[in-house]
């Protein structure tokens, strides 16, 4: 079954399937919105095609706006019987030599459950066989949040003391980051820091995060009564949404609900800029993070698998 870029009069409905008009509206309209903010590349987004020219597989490398490197897969679809799983391998095979030739050195796919838009996820045990297959990893078991308008802000806690990113600038926020990393109960920011380090792991992450669209005055720093810098606050937005982006908090401060001041003062500052919705993520055995969310009036929506893959 060959494995091509998708031509233009096959964007953006790729595979379509007859019995599901509100799923091929939704995915349409998604990569529609991803084409048109450069998330993706109409030569980035390849396809599967059968003896009678009809499409069966399509996937697309993401990245964020403006960057020429693919940092992940999305809208990924193959028939789910055992044929279907060989053409999914063969499909990701050029999806991760495309990425690989465009200077990317790892690529990431995350599936939700339960199936929602725009993705609409089908078939996740098989959908993580494959990936498994393609030489995909597990990296995070995690819970998704989300707050919407209407849900009363929880109270600014007066213990911390903000300083924001103008005015401290970028070494103290890595310097938090350096400390928290390595006792981080986040099984991706484990692996970062068993792969670089804590201090490279946290200016990587802090780097990673500097790609996303944010005010530099949201970002800031919580100082606790004695002066000692405790808490991380890194509010953004992606293509999607607004996010609460990157919590943490110094080791020595944990255990005084900070996690939860954190997640409220970035709700706060993200509210008063006229997010009507806000998400954050958090893996599903950081019992603080849940706690924190729960605690600032967001709901887990679904729970989402993370999965890499070096190159």
């Amino acid at each position: 079954m060959p494995i091509r870029v998708a031509r233009p009069d096959e964007l953006p409905a790729l595979v379509q399937h007859s019995d599901q008009p509100e799923r091929n509206a939704g995915t349409a309209a998604y990569l529609t919105d991803l084409l048109a903010k450069k998330c993706t590349r109409p030569e980035w987004c390849l396809v599967a095609e059968d003896e009678a020219g009809r499409l069966t597989a399509a996937t697309a490398l993401w990245t964020l706006p403006g960057n020429d490197v693919p940092m992940a897969l999305v809208l990924l679809e193959t028939p789910w019987d055992e044929p279907g799983l060989a053409t999914g391998q063969a499909l990701l095979a050029e999806a991760v030599a495309l990425a690989d030739s465009l200077g990317a050195t790892e690529l990431e796919h995350v599936t939700d459950s339960p199936t929602q838009p725009p993705q609409y996820q089908a078939e996740p045990e098989r959908r993580a066989e494959l990936l498994r297959l393609a030489g995909f990893e597990r990296a995070r078991d995690g819970r998704r949040f989300r707050r919407r308008s209407g849900v009363e802000l929880t109270s600014h806690d007066d213990r911390l003391t903000w300083h924001s990113l103008p005015s401290l600038g970028r070494d103290p926020f890595i310097a938090l980051l350096s400390e928290a990393l390595p006792t981080s109960a986040d099984a991706q920011l484990a692996a970062k820091v068993a792969r670089h380090g804590a201090r490279r792991a946290a200016e990587s992450l802090f780097a990673d995060m500097e790609e996303f669209s944010y005010e530099p005055s949201w970002w800031e720093l919580g100082y606790a009564p004695d002066g000692t810098p405790a808490a991380l606050s890194l509010p953004a937005r992606n293509p999607s949404t607004a996010v609460i982006g990157l919590v943490a908090v110094s080791p020595a401060c944990r255990g005084n609900g900070y996690a939860t001041a954190v997640v409220a003062r970035g709700t706060r500052l993200l509210v008063e800029a006229g997010a009507e919705e806000i998400r954050g993520d958090c893996d599903a055995a950081n019992t603080a993070m849940i706690m924190a969310f729960e605690r600032a009036g967001y709901e887990n929506f679904a729970d989402r698998q993370e999965f890499t893959r070096r190159l």
